[in-house]
């Protein structure tokens, strides 16, 4: 079995080469052993992910047409997991073309791909609930048939995303499966995210890096939160088990206030925390509430979230402190001329 996981250096794509190698540990009696593949961006990507010789690694500018077919005729892959995009909502604003090129274009290489070289690949999208945009509380949870409402140029991309796996399972009957992951939380997530970003400000204020203030943004939206290694198992089970055109909405079904979220990683710090609101870092459009209903994906599949928040947090703010605790044990050993 030969899996092709784009962005595998990413927060999502590490998770999911663990879960599937843990997988196939597990099926070690099957007669088609693992062969993982992953792609990574550029050159500090690559050196970032070297020391995993689990996978086989590539460079490869999935914008490039010519360059992705290439590396699909020579690969062949069963399954490919596409993870690889631009995936901060802010940085969209800032930049909309990057963000919609980057996400569709890379996107339609792989399905053109496909096509071109008539391959059996099964093909996983990964979207995002940021698809269904600001709705009102009487029209939550959301379902996969809901509409469809962008509120960013980068839902706006990921909506494009969605509908070319669609366009190319009906058109091409190329097997496809689209993905709608909620917010999804965990160790190793980029601290442009909340819930890292906080823990980081914890961590950093429990060993005086920082004085003992958590700056934050717009603390009433509430959002619905699931567990990355329970997501992760979510797209397995998904590629294995769905119909080709099958759409996914992968959640918890409850929303969290972010405030919520934030005093519970203060309940677990070791040291008395200050909240200071900084308006900088507010959205500019923040969804109030947003929750999903994952009863299609539990259907075909089985799958529920099984991690508890509580945990997830726990976890997240556990990661920080052994990241700042080896970053200065390193500095305090760095000799001095």
């Amino acid at each position: 079995m030969k899996i092709l996981v784009t962005g595998a250096g990413g927060f999502v794509g590490k998770h999911l080469l663990n879960h599937l190698r843990s997988s196939s540990a597990a099926n070690a009696e099957s007669d088609q052993p693992l062969e993982l593949y992953g792609t990574v961006l550029d050159d500090n990507q690559l050196t970032a992910v070297a020391s995993d010789t689990r996978c086989n690694w590539w460079k490869i500018d999935l914008r490039e047409a010519d360059e992705v077919t290439a590396l699909l005729e020579r690969l062949k892959p069963d399954r490919i997991y596409h993870l690889a995009g631009q995936a901060y909502v802010p940085a969209s604003f800032i930049d909309p073309w990057d963000t919609l090129e980057t996400n569709i274009r890379s996107t339609l290489n792989l399905l053109q791909a496909i096509l071109i070289l008539k391959l059996p690949t099964r093909f996983l999208n990964i979207g995002s609930a940021e698809v269904y945009g600001s709705v009102t509380a009487e029209h939550l949870p959301l379902t996969e048939r809901s509409e469809l409402l962008p509120s960013s140029p980068y839902s706006v991309s990921k909506i494009a995303q969605d509908m070319l796996a669609l366009q190319y399972h009906l058109t091409h009957k190329i097997h496809t499966v689209r993905m709608r992951p909620f917010n999804h939380i965990g160790p190793g997530q980029n601290s442009r995210f909340a819930a890292a970003d906080w823990a980081a400000q914890i961590a950093e204020a429990e060993v005086g890096q920082r004085e003992p203030v958590v700056a934050v943004g717009n603390l009433s939206a509430a959002r619905d939160f699931t567990d990355v290694r329970d997501v992760v198992r979510a797209y397995v089970l998904a590629m294995e088990y769905s119909r080709s055109g099958d759409v996914f909405n992968v959640c918890s079904g409850k929303p969290h206030s972010m405030q919520s979220i934030l005093d519970s990683l203060i309940a677990h710090a070791r040291i008395k925390i200050e909240v200071r609101i900084d308006k900088e870092r507010f959205r500019p459009v923040d969804i109030p509430t947003l929750y999903g209903d994952y009863a299609a994906l539990h259907q075909r599949t089985g799958w529920q979230p099984e991690i508890p928040l509580e945990q997830t947090l726990a976890d997240v703010l556990d990661e920080w402190r052994q990241l700042i605790s080896a970053s200065s044990t390193s500095t305090s050993t760095t000799p001095h001329h």
